[in-house]
Protein backbone atom coordinates (compact mmCIF):
# COMPACT_ATOMS: atom_id res chain seq x y z
CA UNK A 1 0.00 0.00 0.00
CA UNK A 2 2.65 2.28 0.51
CA UNK A 3 4.57 1.89 -2.62
CA UNK A 4 0.85 2.60 -4.30
CA UNK A 5 0.31 6.22 -2.13
CA UNK A 6 4.57 6.94 -3.30
CA UNK A 7 3.25 6.08 -6.67
CA UNK A 8 0.60 8.07 -7.07
CA UNK A 9 2.21 11.03 -5.02
CA UNK A 10 5.20 10.93 -7.78
CA UNK A 11 2.06 11.01 -10.78
CA UNK A 12 0.63 13.97 -8.41
CA UNK A 13 4.44 15.80 -8.40
CA UNK A 14 4.67 15.29 -12.70
CA UNK A 15 1.38 16.53 -13.14
CA UNK A 16 2.20 20.09 -10.95
CA UNK A 17 5.54 20.07 -12.93
CA UNK A 18 3.97 20.01 -15.96
CA UNK A 19 1.54 22.35 -15.44
CA UNK A 20 3.61 25.34 -14.34
CA UNK A 21 5.65 24.25 -17.50
CA UNK A 22 2.63 25.10 -19.33
CA UNK A 23 1.96 28.11 -17.48
CA UNK A 24 5.63 29.34 -17.88
CA UNK A 25 5.32 28.83 -21.93
CA UNK A 26 1.92 30.51 -22.12
CA UNK A 27 3.58 33.48 -20.67
CA UNK A 28 6.57 33.30 -22.69
CA UNK A 29 4.63 32.53 -26.07
CA UNK A 30 5.70 34.30 -29.07
CA UNK A 31 2.66 34.64 -32.19
CA UNK A 32 -0.64 34.88 -31.47
CA UNK A 33 -2.33 32.69 -28.45
CA UNK A 34 -4.28 29.17 -28.58
CA UNK A 35 -7.62 29.46 -29.64
CA UNK A 36 -9.55 28.88 -26.54
CA UNK A 37 -11.28 25.48 -27.62
CA UNK A 38 -8.00 24.00 -28.39
CA UNK A 39 -6.60 25.05 -25.08
CA UNK A 40 -9.33 23.98 -23.00
CA UNK A 41 -8.72 20.77 -25.24
CA UNK A 42 -4.97 20.34 -24.13
CA UNK A 43 -5.77 20.97 -20.80
CA UNK A 44 -8.31 18.26 -20.73
CA UNK A 45 -5.89 15.86 -22.47
CA UNK A 46 -3.31 16.73 -19.49
CA UNK A 47 -5.53 16.01 -17.00
CA UNK A 48 -6.85 12.64 -18.28
CA UNK A 49 -3.54 11.35 -18.88
CA UNK A 50 -2.98 11.47 -15.51
CA UNK A 51 -5.80 10.31 -14.21
CA UNK A 52 -5.57 7.23 -16.25
CA UNK A 53 -2.07 6.83 -15.16
CA UNK A 54 -3.28 7.00 -11.56
CA UNK A 55 -5.88 4.53 -12.83
CA UNK A 56 -2.75 1.84 -13.84
CA UNK A 57 -3.10 2.63 -17.52
CA UNK A 58 0.76 2.87 -19.39
CA UNK A 59 0.13 5.43 -21.19
CA UNK A 60 2.66 4.49 -24.71
CA UNK A 61 1.74 8.25 -26.87
CA UNK A 62 0.09 11.34 -26.78
CA UNK A 63 -1.39 12.97 -29.60
CA UNK A 64 -0.70 9.88 -32.56
CA UNK A 65 -0.34 11.09 -35.95
CA UNK A 66 -0.08 8.68 -38.95
CA UNK A 67 1.64 10.38 -42.47
CA UNK A 68 -0.90 8.47 -44.06
CA UNK A 69 -4.20 8.98 -42.48
CA UNK A 70 -5.47 12.71 -41.08
CA UNK A 71 -6.29 13.31 -37.60
CA UNK A 72 -4.92 11.82 -34.61
CA UNK A 73 -5.17 9.20 -31.50
CA UNK A 74 -5.16 11.37 -28.19
CA UNK A 75 -3.75 8.84 -26.04
CA UNK A 76 -2.98 5.31 -26.65
CA UNK A 77 -2.04 2.96 -23.26
CA UNK A 78 -2.16 -0.38 -21.85
CA UNK A 79 -4.87 -1.27 -19.31
CA UNK A 80 -3.88 -4.59 -18.26
CA UNK A 81 -3.72 -7.01 -21.54
CA UNK A 82 -6.16 -4.27 -23.56
CA UNK A 83 -4.36 -2.22 -26.17
CA UNK A 84 -6.60 1.14 -25.61
CA UNK A 85 -6.96 4.28 -28.38
CA UNK A 86 -8.46 7.04 -26.23
CA UNK A 87 -10.50 9.91 -27.30
CA UNK A 88 -10.72 12.57 -25.20
CA UNK A 89 -13.28 15.12 -24.99
CA UNK A 90 -13.33 18.12 -22.61
CA UNK A 91 -15.84 20.41 -21.62
CA UNK A 92 -15.73 23.40 -19.14
CA UNK A 93 -19.24 23.57 -18.47
CA UNK A 94 -22.15 20.50 -17.95
CA UNK A 95 -24.56 20.62 -20.15
CA UNK A 96 -27.49 19.19 -21.96
CA UNK A 97 -24.69 17.87 -24.51
CA UNK A 98 -22.47 15.37 -22.85
CA UNK A 99 -19.14 15.69 -23.87
CA UNK A 100 -18.71 12.10 -25.11
CA UNK A 101 -21.51 12.63 -27.43
CA UNK A 102 -19.07 14.80 -30.16
CA UNK A 103 -17.27 11.44 -30.64
CA UNK A 104 -19.61 10.59 -34.19
CA UNK A 105 -19.56 8.15 -36.69
CA UNK A 106 -16.82 10.11 -38.59
CA UNK A 107 -14.86 10.29 -35.37
CA UNK A 108 -15.07 6.73 -35.21
CA UNK A 109 -14.00 5.79 -38.62
CA UNK A 110 -10.89 8.05 -38.17
CA UNK A 111 -9.79 6.56 -34.80
CA UNK A 112 -10.54 2.82 -36.37
CA UNK A 113 -7.94 3.82 -39.29
CA UNK A 114 -5.27 4.94 -37.03
CA UNK A 115 -5.51 2.09 -34.79
CA UNK A 116 -5.08 -0.05 -37.99
CA UNK A 117 -1.78 1.78 -39.14
CA UNK A 118 -0.33 1.62 -35.50
CA UNK A 119 -1.06 -1.77 -34.93
CA UNK A 120 1.11 -2.26 -38.23
CA UNK A 121 4.09 -1.97 -36.46
CA UNK A 122 3.22 -5.08 -34.55
CA UNK A 123 4.00 -8.49 -35.42
CA UNK A 124 1.64 -10.17 -37.14
CA UNK A 125 1.38 -13.07 -35.34
CA UNK A 126 0.99 -10.17 -31.69
CA UNK A 127 -0.98 -7.91 -34.01
CA UNK A 128 -3.97 -10.97 -34.36
CA UNK A 129 -4.08 -11.73 -30.31
CA UNK A 130 -3.73 -7.88 -28.84
CA UNK A 131 -7.25 -7.75 -27.41
CA UNK A 132 -8.08 -3.83 -28.88
CA UNK A 133 -10.23 -1.43 -27.09
CA UNK A 134 -11.62 2.31 -28.08
CA UNK A 135 -12.13 4.26 -24.77
CA UNK A 136 -13.46 7.66 -24.72
CA UNK A 137 -12.79 9.87 -21.71
CA UNK A 138 -15.07 12.92 -20.98
CA UNK A 139 -13.50 15.49 -18.84
CA UNK A 140 -15.12 18.18 -17.27
CA UNK A 141 -13.16 21.64 -16.22
CA UNK A 142 -15.48 23.20 -13.92
CA UNK A 143 -15.02 26.09 -11.04
CA UNK A 144 -14.95 23.10 -8.30
CA UNK A 145 -12.58 20.34 -9.63
CA UNK A 146 -12.40 18.44 -12.49
CA UNK A 147 -14.30 15.08 -13.32
CA UNK A 148 -13.54 12.52 -15.26
CA UNK A 149 -16.23 9.77 -17.28
CA UNK A 150 -14.71 6.96 -18.91
CA UNK A 151 -16.19 5.13 -21.38
CA UNK A 152 -14.41 1.75 -21.74
CA UNK A 153 -15.27 -0.21 -24.80
CA UNK A 154 -17.26 2.66 -26.35
CA UNK A 155 -17.07 1.27 -29.89
CA UNK A 156 -14.82 -1.23 -31.76
CA UNK A 157 -12.49 -2.04 -34.64
CA UNK A 158 -14.98 -4.07 -36.48
CA UNK A 159 -17.65 -0.85 -36.79
CA UNK A 160 -19.82 -1.68 -34.06
CA UNK A 161 -21.03 0.74 -30.58
CA UNK A 162 -20.90 -1.19 -27.52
Amino acid sequence: MASLAIARGWIDVQEWSLERMHGMAARVRRGPPLAANLATGLRGERAALFHLRRLNYTIVATRWTSAKMRGDVDLIGWDGDWLCFIEVKTRSVRDLNPAESAVDRDKERMLRGLARTYLRAFPEEKRRIVPVRFDVVSVYLLKGGTDFEIFQGAFDLQGGRQ
